[in-house]
């Protein structure tokens, strides 16, 4: 396949490309940076641009298989990042008739699990109070892509480590997996990879945990 990967430089970005490559797929990896990209390899094309103009990025996006997207906030200090630059990029692909988009939001931003204890409904509490304006800023991104012509998927997951692939974790369309605290982002970014061509993640947040 041919893919695009934003946010590239980032810790599930870079797994997305890293990835990508390794299974024989072409990526375009968007970045402000070019250095702070540390993977390599055949197939890989660097495009430089901050993200501020919809045509700008569109070379970037047109033709492409799917567009991989690990933007969003990295503090609170950056809350709004996402739903910003999330704009651009539907105007790029919708300009471009680019259709396929996958993006990272977060667990605590989509429905609550069913059958979750005491303990994890608390632990969600709290962390959705500390970072109000990250999830609000994520919410506000979901909502663009809902109101857009792509073919959208929201991948939600919990608590992110860096920790290697296992390929092992749970997934739920619509929902969340229950008591799933912690996921390493080289399984968000499998799970990317893999939900490309599959129909029943279409327009669907997905949870995903172990």
């Amino acid at each position: 396949m041919n893919l695009t990967v934003l946010g590239a430089t980032g810790g599930i970005g870079q797994e997305i490309v890293r990835q990508a490559l390794a299974s024989g797929h072409r990526v375009t990896a968007v970045v402000r940076d070019p250095a702070r990209l540390t993977v390599t390899g055949a197939g890989l094309e660097v495009f430089r641009t901050d993200l501020s103009d919809p045509a700008e990025l569109g070379p970037a996006v047109a033709g492409r298989d799917a567009v991989l997207s690990g933007l969003g906030a990295r503090s609170r200090k950056d809350a709004g990042v996402a739903a910003r630059l999330t704009r651009t990029v539907l105007a790029a692909m919708e300009a471009e008739g680019a259709r396929r988009l996958l993006v990272v939001s977060a667990g605590p931003v989509g429905p609550e699990p069913e059958g979750d204890g005491f303990l994890d409904r608390t632990m969600r509490g709290l962390v959705s109070a500390a970072l109000k304006d990250v999830y609000a800023d994520l919410r506000a991104m979901e909502a663009q892509l809902a109101g857009s012509a792509t073919d959208w998927t929201v991948v939600r997951p919990p608590r992110l480590q860096n920790k290697p692939l296992t390929g092992r974790y749970r997934t739920v369309v619509g929902g969340f997996p229950p008591g799933g605290r912690f996921i390493a982002r080289a399984d968000v970014a499998h799970a990317m990879l893999a939900m490309i061509g599959d129909p029943a993640t279409v327009k669907q947040g997905v949870g995903l945990a172990y």
